[in-house]
């Protein structure tokens, strides 16, 4: 028996990486958890490798509505309705500013920020009416002091702190949060790219000395998911070791 017991998590992008140990984190918590991705083999398996049964995979892709809210209907009539919303489905296009073309910039758009809106906007009616919901955003640090040739990125993550705040004070009055994690740089498939002089390079940045792992963040987002956060909304918190303190 967990804190999150028999609630149902729906958890974007969650096949693989930071988003996969969410949703592991979460199922440790007794969630029933969702697992969404845009492939519906990788999605199956990730939610057969959680902790516990009641888990299932589902594919879409986050920045078209009608799958947005197909998926939301289809998981809601096999799982329950959906009490935590992690909105952590992201891409990335870098280039230089005068080199980006315009799908690298709005196809970053399309997925990292609206498709939060899409997924938010899908739950955000029964939540209201069941007066009880989370919604948590992951942005990143990137969000918040920008990085050369991530111009498209960057605002992606910065446009889902306005969202995180936006939602928080209309929601908050029918039971509904809605915080942001802003992680720094984690081991992931993106960071094993890193040579040896860039990771040595953000370590000096670092006030921690390391770079963090997925877990580091998923923690965070079982707290904020968890009734210990009950009181915390429209809040972003940083998992970066301290980066932008």
């Amino acid at each position: 028996m967990g804190e999150l017991d028999g609630r149902v998590a729906l958890v974007t992008g969650g096949s693989r990486g930071i988003g996969l140990a969410i949703a592991q984190a979460l199922a440790e918590g007794g969630a029933h958890v969702a697992v969404v991705a845009r492939d519906a083999g990788r999605a199956t398996g990730a939610a057969t490798s959680l902790s516990g049964d009641e888990h299932r995979g589902y594919a879409c892709d986050v920045s078209d509505p009608d799958q947005a809210r197909q998926t939301i209907e289809r998981v809601e009539s096999e799982l329950g309705p959906v009490a935590i919303l992690v909105n952590n489905a992201g891409i990335t296009r870098d280039n230089i500013l005068l080199r980006m073309k315009d799908d690298e910039f709005d196809e970053v758009i399309a997925t990292n920020l609206k498709g939060a809106f899409n997924l938010t906007r899908a739950v955000a009616r029964g939540m209201m009416k069941r007066k009880d919901g989370v919604v948590i955003n992951i942005s990143s640090v990137v969000g918040l002091m920008g990085n050369a040739g991530q111009a498209n990125y960057a605002a992606s993550k910065a446009g889902l702190v306005g969202f995180t705040k936006s939602v928080a004070k209309e929601l908050a009055s029918r039971g509904v949060r809605c915080n942001a994690v802003a992680p720094g740089f984690i081991h992931t498939d993106m960071t094993a790219e890193l040579s040896d002089e860039q990771v040595e390079g953000l370590r000096e940045h670092i006030p921690l000395g390391r770079l963090g792992e997925p877990e580091d963040v998923a923690g965070v987002v079982r707290f904020l998911a968890g009734p210990a956060a009950r009181y915390i909304t429209g809040q972003v918190l940083a998992v970066d070791g301290g980066m932008v303190m």
